[in-house]
């Protein structure tokens, strides 16, 4: 995504957030040994920052989706929402750590489909879900659970929607660089 910063804000440090964020930085800290730049960016809105990390808490623990199958739901909206950061963030936790098959992490980056059809089922309602802005078809819906989901799912589905487009408008926004940690999987021009 080729666009200029918006947000002239800097980002928050361990030194310099305000409670609510610096905690959510804290505990960021301690789990992956560095602040992503994303963090630092929405630390700017302790709400923002803090709503974030507990839905996205509560996505991991409690959607009954796999870890496979959570990175399916978070790389499909983050490439439906143009989230450059976020699909490389996304690609390689789907990767190396979430056991997500090669297959279907580049099906998603290059807008084709996955071969596993359960994952391919969730990618496409997911995506349909964020496209119909929460008004999916019933058929929609049916072949959704046909592959073998809940319909409490779908609530979950809407919960990573709602977390991802913290992350993905927050970056828009400030035109976040990408980690380097999650650099190799940055998108190419024209992905």
């Amino acid at each position: 995504m080729n666009h200029k910063t918006i947000i002239k804000l800097k980002p928050k440090t361990l030194q310099n957030a305000a409670s609510g964020a610096k905690e959510v930085l804290e505990t960021t800290q301690s789990k992956l040994g560095f602040i992503p730049n994303l963090y630092g960016n929405m630390a700017n809105s302790p709400g923002a920052l803090s709503t974030y990390a507990l839905g996205y808490g509560q996505f991991r623990e409690h959607s009954g989706f796999t870890p496979a199958e959570q990175e399916i739901v978070f790389l499909t909206i983050s490439k439906e929402n143009g989230c450059g950061y976020c699909v490389a963030a996304h690609s390689m936790v789907a990767e190396k750590m979430s056991g997500v098959p090669s297959q279907a992490v580049n099906a998603i980056r290059n807008g084709e489909i996955i071969q596993d059809t359960k994952l391919a089922a969730l990618s496409i309602f997911t995506r349909r879900l964020l496209q119909s802005r929460g008004l999916p078809i019933d058929s929609e819906i049916k072949e959704f659970l046909q592959a073998g989901y809940k319909e409490e799912q779908i609530l979950e589905i809407v919960l990573a929607i709602a977390v991802k487009t913290i992350s993905n408008y927050t970056n828009h926004l400030f035109n976040t660089p990408i980690d380097s940690a999650f650099a190799s999987y940055a998108l190419n021009e024209g992905q």
